[in-house]
């Protein structure tokens, strides 16, 4: 079954197998459109819940992200998903909660909880093979798709670009952004020389771009991706590392794309999301949507191609560091009757 007739049928999926079950509580999540892990994680997790009976789950997929959280913060909402860096920002009453203030802010960033985290996308650099880029040194004087016009994925992608190569944006090459559903086109078209963005491995755009031509992509070189530099990047909220064999990225994306490193592995940097809920959902019932996900992880893994390269089974993965974002204790339960560890400093 392709990915997208899979994620597309979810939703009707989780309202058939509601009217089935007899679930015990009635809930309201948010979360993106279809497509990418921020969607099939709690999608997932929905469906569960309504074929156990622990829940009906009322899943809204056209959420917008930064109100998403402060909704569960508030109590509006039960269930979303909810980017590491959101509570974070919340918490100082920055970024999109500058209107809040720091002390509200901080009080609502409080009421939220994690039930598990997962990757957004892994941010690397790639190119159509026309383009002869031979990796990051090129990009000096290059035309390079690195985001949409404001937003985490431009700051992430400027970022990176110039601890790599020591370029700023409009001083050593020439960045330029499009919405999201501009991408693939103005990559394939060669508005640009190159991109460095984050994706799944594969999602809708490394499909499609792909499908026109062969490309190459590179990851974070070693050296770069074990420095100081690069290491304190990642400790920023909503940054984690990613590393896996170039073989595993590469049976992934298709027989149209190369990934080169300098030895068998691929780094890059993930931004990394979650399924997060207020401090105040029952305990029993926030073990019961957890230990339902973490016990049909193989189910979930076969429902998207990218499913198994994402963390869905990493409990830590991006949490702790300066974020306030704790586990709810019912998770934490979940999480380590299955075997898995939760860190301390991810614990309430």
């Amino acid at each position: 079954m392709k990915l997208t007739r899979l994620l597309a049928g979810l939703p009707v999926a989780l309202t058939l197998a509601a009217t089935a079950a007899t679930a015990q509580v009635n809930l309201t999540a948010e979360t993106v459109t279809p497509g990418g892990s921020a969607y099939l994680g709690p999608a997932h997790m929905s469906e569960v819940a309504a074929k156990r009976g622990i829940a009906n789950v009322q899943l809204n997929d056209s959420a917008v992200l930064t109100n998403s959280v402060q909704n569960v913060a508030e109590g509006k909402t039960d269930i979303a998903t909810m980017p590491l860096i959101l509570p974070f920002l919340l918490s100082r009453g920055v970024g999109p909660y500058t209107s809040l203030g720091p002390e509200k802010g901080a009080e609502l960033a409080e009421n939220l909880r994690m039930l598990f985290p997962y990757s957004l996308g892994v941010f690397f650099m790639f190119a159509y093979d026309t383009q002869g880029i031979t990796g990051w040194d090129d990009i000096k004087g290059k035309k390079v798709m690195n985001g949409p016009p404001r937003g985490a994925a431009l700051n992430n992608a400027r970022s990176i670009i110039q601890i790599v190569t020591g370029l700023k944006d409009g001083d050593g090459y020439t960045g330029v952004q499009v919405d999201w559903g501009q991408v693939s086109a103005v990559v394939s078209d060669g508005t640009v020389n190159l991109a460095v963005l984050p994706e799944l491995f594969p999602n809708q755009r490394i499909t499609e771009l792909g499908a026109a031509g062969n490309m190459t992509g590179w990851g974070i070189p070693k050296d770069v991706f074990e420095g100081d530099a690069f290491q304190k990047y990642l400790k920023a909220p909503g940054n984690a590392g990613f590393m896996v064999p170039v073989a595993d990225i590469e049976a992934s994306i298709g027989d149209s794309w190369t990934i080169k490193s300098e030895d068998d592995m691929f780094r890059g940097m993930s931004t990394v999301g979650s399924v997060g809920v207020n401090k105040n959902m029952d305990e029993e019932l926030a073990y019961q949507l957890t230990k339902g996900f973490v016990e049909t992880l193989d189910e979930l893994k076969a429902k998207a191609p990218f499913a198994s390269t994402v963390g869905f089974d990493d409990p830590a993965n991006g949490v702790c560091g300066p974020s306030p974002y704790k586990y709810h204790p019912g998770a934490i339960r979940a999480w380590e009757e299955a075997g898995f560890t939760i860190p301390d400093c991810a614990k309430p």
